[in-house]
């Protein structure tokens, strides 16, 4: 039951990250977390895990074939990221889970308020 569960967070993580670029913080870890029941840090580092290089590239290339793609912007972004995940997976092994779960889930409610408030406007 437990491969089902993580092929459905898989496949439901691939839709929404074709759809809004979303997938791993968004869907993958709080899945993992509330489904599987795992740590934070380790749905954390099992969604790094699964979305290292060639998960992105079948929707980044179609992307690229319609011409919605910014490569100068996603290569700097792919750097960023390659930096700060290294920093962010070093900080957070001092964390409690219950710590990283309150911050992640305050993170959310404060993306989703503002994207709700741009939308009113």
């Amino acid at each position: 039951m437990t491969v089902v569960i993580y092929l459905l967070i898989g496949l439901s993580a691939g839709v929404l990250s074709g759809l809004f670029g979303i997938g791993g913080g968004i869907l993958i870890v709080p899945a993992l977390m509330l489904l599987v029941k795992m740590e934070p840090t380790t749905a954390t580092g099992t969604s790094l895990g699964a979305l290292l290089l060639p998960v992105g590239a079948a929707g980044a290339y179609e992307y690229y074939k319609n011409g919605h793609i910014n490569i100068m912007a996603s290569l700097l972004i792919a750097a960023g990221l390659f930096v700060g995940a290294y920093f962010g997976a070093r900080y957070v092994q001092g964390l409690s889970p219950t710590m990283l779960k309150r911050a992640f889930s305050g993170f959310l409610v404060i993306v989703a308020i503002r994207m709700f408030v741009t939308t009113l406007k």
